[in-house]
C-alpha cells in the first residue's frame, strides 16, 4: 500500500476538501481527523483511473479484408424509402460459399455496430459516432451468407414505439402514409414490410421488435433473454435487452435466429445460450407436418380484456387463435392475473437502469463497452439535454426520482419480476404457447416532435401493454400478422393487426411452429375486419 501511495503524481488534481464535497451531495460528512487520509486515498484512486485510461482499448477486430464495406453513404432523398427508413446505405457481401441466409438481404437497426459506418442512434444529441468493431450478429449473418445493405432508422435513443421521433426523420407505415410504423425498430420493420429487404435485425427492450412488426404487418421475434448476444449493440438495460429478427415469414425469421444465436464468449447475457450453430429452428419447420396436433394453446384473458384493446383487434386475434383448432391444436381460455403488472414492473426497471446507462453509471455486467459512443455522449450538458427528445428527458427525470425517493425499489421490482416469470413458467408446463394481441390498437397517426412532452409521447402510450412484461420475464415472444382492420380515424385506411405468440423459456421452436403453421394455412392479407366479424377477400 505504501508503494502505491508513493506513486501519487505531483500533478494529481485532487485537493483537500474534495472528499467532503462529494459526500455533501448525499448529505453525508466525514470527521476532520479522517479528512487527510481520505484525501490521500482519493488522490491514489485518481492516478489509478489515469493509468487505466492510458491503456489501449480492447475490442473485437473487424475482418474488413474478408468483409469490406462498399460505398458507405447517407441516403439522398431519392434513395430513401418509407419516409426516412434508411440511416446509411452500403454493401457488405456475405460469405461467397453460401450458408443458411445465402441470397438474403439484411438491414440492421441503427444501434448495431458496423465498423466504419456512422451510427446515429436516432438522435442528434451528439454527432454520429463511428464504431471500430462489428457486433456479433453482424459477423454471424455475413458468415451465414447474407448481404448487409444498410442500417435502418431507429427511434430517438430507442425511447419510443412511435416512428416520428428520430432526429433523422419520420418513418412511414408502408401501408398508409401518415401512420406509425412502430418503434423503436421503425425503419427496419417498414423496409421488410415494403419488400425492400428480406430481414432486419432489431433490438427489443419493451416491444421494439414486436410492436413495429405488428403495425407494419411482418414477423418479429424477441427470443429468450440471452439467446442472441448483445455484443456491439447499444444497450439500455441489460436485464431487458433482446436482439432478434424481423422478416416477412416465420421461416425466414427462424433461419436468421439459427444464425445469430449462441454465446459469443463476450456477452454474459448469452452464457446460457446453446452453442452457435447448434439450433435447428428452420429445419424443424421445413421437416414438420405444418400441423399442431397435440399442441395446447392458451388464449390469455388479461391480454384481451384491458380497456385499451380495440374491439376490432380483439376480434381479429380471437378468430386467428380459433383457426389454430383447424390445425389440430387444443385452444382454450386461460388467466394469469399477474400479467397486468407487466407495464409497471418494466417501467421501474427500465427507468432506473436506463438512467444509469445514459449517465454512464451502468455496471455489473461482463461484455463489450463501446467506449467511443460513451465518450461522445458524456458528460451531459444543458445544451445536449435540451436537444433530447422528451422521452429521453423523461427517462432521466424518472430514473433520478426513483433512485432518490425509492432507494430499494429496483431490487423489489426484480424479485416481483422473477415471481411473474415463475408464474408464466408454471403455465407453460400446461400449455405449449399463449396468444394475445401484440398491440392493443393498430398503427396510430404520427405525433409531432415540436409539441409539448405529453403530446409528443401520447402516440406511444399503451402500445407495449402486452409486450413489455416478456422483456421483464425473458420469455420468447413473436408477433405475426393475422389480418387488417380499418384505422380508427379513417375507415378507408386498412392497417395490419398482429397476434403475439409466447412460449416457455428457451422454447422458441414451439412458438415458431405455431406461427409457421398459422401462416402456412391462412393468408393474413386476405383477412379483413367487417362489422363484428372477419371476412376473407
Amino acid at each position: 500500500m505504501s508503494v502505491f501511495f508513493s506513486s501519487i503524481s505531483e500533478t494529481n488534481p485532487v485537493k483537500p476538501g474534495d472528499a467532503e464535497a462529494l459526500l455533501a451531495t448525499l448529505g453525508l460528512t466525514i470527521s476532520p481527523h479522517e479528512s487527510r487520509d481520505f484525501h490521500t486515498l482519493l488522490a491514489a484512486l485518481h492516478d489509478c483511473a489515469e493509468n487505466v485510461l492510458a491503456l489501449p482499448d480492447y475490442q473485437p477486430i473487424s475482418d474488413q479484408s474478408k468483409y469490406p464495406r462498399e460505398n458507405v453513404r447517407r441516403c439522398s432523398d431519392e434513395e430513401q424509402a418509407c419516409g426516412q427508413a434508411w440511416a446509411h446505405r452500403f454493401l457488405i457481401r456475405g460469405n461467397p460459399n453460401g450458408g443458411a441466409l445465402a441470397g438474403k438481404s439484411v438491414s440492421l437497426k441503427d444501434v448495431i455496430a458496423v465498423a466504419g459506418v456512422p451510427q446515429f442512434l436516432g438522435s442528434d444529441i451528439t454527432p454520429a459516432w463511428t464504431p471500430i468493431t462489428d457486433a456479433t450478429v453482424v459477423t454471424r449473418v455475413l458468415d451465414g451468407g447474407a448481404d448487409i445493405i444498410g442500417t435502418s432508422t431507429c427511434e430517438n435513443y430507442c425511447h419510443s414505439t412511435s416512428s416520428f421521433t428520430s432526429a433523422q426523420g419520420v418513418v412511414e407505415n408502408p401501408h398508409a402514409v401518415g401512420y406509425s410504423a412502430g418503434g423503436s425498430t421503425s425503419g427496419g420493420a417498414a423496409l421488410v414490410a415494403a419488400g425492400l429487404v428480406d430481414i432486419t435485425i432489431g433490438g427489443d427492450q419493451g416491444g421494439s421488435i414486436r410492436v413495429p412488426a405488428a403495425l407494419c404487418g411482418c414477423v418479429g421475434i424477441k427470443p429468450t433473454h440471452g439467446r442472441v448476444p448483445f455484443t456491439g449493440i447499444s444497450s439500455g438495460d441489460a436485464l431487458v435487452d433482446h436482439a432478434g429478427p424481423l422478416a416477412r415469414t416465420t421461416l425466414e425469421a427462424a433461419a436468421c435466429l439459427d444464425v445469430i444465436s449462441g454465446y459469443d464468449g463476450i456477452d454474459d447475457r448469452s452464457l446460457a445460450s446453446p452453442a452457435p450453430g447448434s439450433t435447428r429452428f428452420a429445419a424443424a419447420l421445413r421437416e414438420g407436418s405444418g400441423r399442431l396436433d397435440g399442441f395446447k394453446i392458451g388464449v390469455l384473458k388479461e391480454g384481451f380484456e384491458h380497456t385499451l384493446v380495440d374491439s376490432r383487434v380483439k376480434i381479429l386475434v380471437s378468430n386467428a387463435a380459433k383457426n389454430l383448432t383447424d390445425l389440430g391444436a387444443t385452444v382454450e381460455d386461460v388467466s394469469l392475473p399477474e400479467h397486468v403488472h407487466g407495464p409497471a414492473l418494466w417501467t421501474i426497471l427500465s427507468r432506473i437502469a436506463g438512467t444509469q446507462t445514459l449517465l454512464g453509471h451502468n455496471s455489473g455486467r461482463r461484455g463489450l463497452c463501446m467506449t467511443e459512443a460513451e465518450q461522445g455522449r458524456l458528460p451531459w450538458t444543458s445544451e445536449s439535454f435540451q436537444r433530447a427528445f422528451p422521452s429521453t428527458k423523461n427517462v432521466i427525470i424518472n430514473g433520478l426520482y426513483l433512485m432518490s425517493h425509492f432507494p430499494n425499489i429496483y431490487g423489489r421490482t426484480l424479485n416481483i419480476g422473477r415471481q411473474v416469470s415463475d408464474k408464466y413458467q408454471s403455465l407453460f408446463e400446461q400449455y405449449d404457447a399463449l396468444v394475445m394481441p401484440t398491440t392493443p390498437v393498430t398503427a396510430p397517426k404520427h405525433g409531432k416532435r415540436d409539441r409539448r412532452p405529453l403530446e409528443s409521447l401520447q402516440p406511444s402510450m399503451g402500445l407495449t401493454l402486452n409486450t413489455a412484461v416478456f422483456n421483464v420475464t425473458g420469455h420468447p415472444a413473436m408477433s405475426i400478422p393475422v389480418g387488417f382492420t380499418p384505422a380508427k380515424d379513417d375507415t378507408t385506411v386498412m392497417l395490419p393487426v398482429g397476434m403475439q405468440i409466447v412460449g416457455g423459456l428457451w422454447q422458441e421452436e414451439k412458438i415458431l411452429r405455431v406461427g409457421h403453421a398459422w401462416e402456412s394455412h391462412f393468408d393474413w392479407k386476405k383477412i379483413h375486419y367487417s362489422g363484428d366479424k372477419t371476412s376473407k377477400i
